[in-house]
């Protein structure tokens, strides 16, 4: 096989660089995939379908919604950290699949480095639901009922070291109660063993129990939720607890900063637009939940060191 000269491998060079920037400049030339790793129906699935419906718009190509469920996210997010960072393979999802899941598994298959943000579009408050008939109606009557009957309640989540889950367990730690957890493989199955009277409570996102026939005795937040004024934190009655779930957009690291600045630039549009606004009014978030990606990198970092204290709580609580 004959050899190159350094004139031919420069050519071939300059032909690699001009494909792969004409690649970048007339991004996106096809569909873009964007992975939700929960399953349909959850609250973070309506987001991202409308979300991708204003992205679609301004860049003129399909961003179709896949839901790959399992392992609290994990899954689903290990999938799009090992696509090719070229922009057609993304992931919508809450922070914890990258501040918590590293830390609290070795299984994961991608480190938090993995993923780079978009940007945020939404912001989640976590909230504990009862049956409408339950005799439940206040934090104090969960935390009597605990106390009479230690681990004869039980209660559903989306899964393992989700937010919903890791919420209800430092409120244990602070009532000093036992509620058994049972897992599920999402927060629509939650919600149907809650109201069909298999579950005495749920831990959900907020926007999961938006118009359901549920009672909701309690939202973990600083302060009341506006689509929510009359039901109090759960701050406010004795427990200092209110974590928050965030998240968005995210892109597998390495991809291209032209197509990073375009997937941005539009993500801002349709996180702003009425379409999106309107979703997300009835998905119970609040004013701010939009960030760029600068902000949401840093927010990404807080919360790391945040979710590092939480996990430690968990681990040294007795069994």
């Amino acid at each position: 096989m004959p050899r190159l000269g350094p004139f031919a491998l420069a050519a071939i060079a300059g032909g690699l660089l001009h494909t792969a920037a004409s690649a970048q400049s007339d991004y996106p030339n096809r569909v873009v995939k964007v992975v939700n790793p929960y399953v349909a129906g959850s609250t973070t699935d309506v987001l991202a379908r409308a979300l991708s419906a204003g992205m679609s718009s301004r860049l003129g190509q399909q961003f179709i919604v896949e839901n790959r469920a399992g392992a609290g996210g994990a899954l689903g997010t290990a999938g799009v950290a090992r696509a090719d960072a070229d922009g057609y393979t993304l992931l919508y999802a809450p922070a914890l699949v990258l501040t918590v899941h590293p830390q609290d598994r070795t299984d994961t298959g991608y480190k938090p480095d993995a993923l780079v943000p978009i940007c945020q579009s939404f912001v989640n408050a976590m909230a504990l639901a009862v049956r409408m008939d339950s005799p439940i109606k206040s934090i104090a009557d969960l935390v009597t009922a605990a106390k009479q009957k230690p681990g004869a309640l039980n209660y559903g989540h989306q899964g393992v070291v989700t937010i919903p889950h890791l919420a209800m367990e430092e409120f244990l730690i602070a009532a000093a109660i036992d509620i058994k957890d049972i897992p599920f493989r999402g927060e629509p199955l939650v919600m149907t063993d809650l109201l069909g009277g298999r579950i005495d409570v749920a831990s959900l996102v907020l926007g999961t129990v938006a118009g359901q026939n549920v009672r909701v005795i309690g939202i973990f937040s600083e302060t009341r939720h506006p689509s929510f004024a009359d039901v109090p934190t759960v701050k406010e009655q004795g427990y200092d607890v209110s974590p928050i779930s965030f998240g968005g957009l995210l892109a597998p690291a390495g991809t291209p900063e032209p197509v990073l600045a375009k997937l941005s630039q539009a993500c801002d549009g349709a996180a702003k637009d009425e379409a999106y606004k309107s979703v997300a009014l009835r998905a119970a978030q609040p004013p701010d939940y939009y960030d760029d990606a600068k902000g949401f990198r840093a927010r990404l970092a807080r919360d790391t060191a945040a979710k590092a204290r939480v996990l430690a709580r968990i681990k040294s609580r007795p069994q």
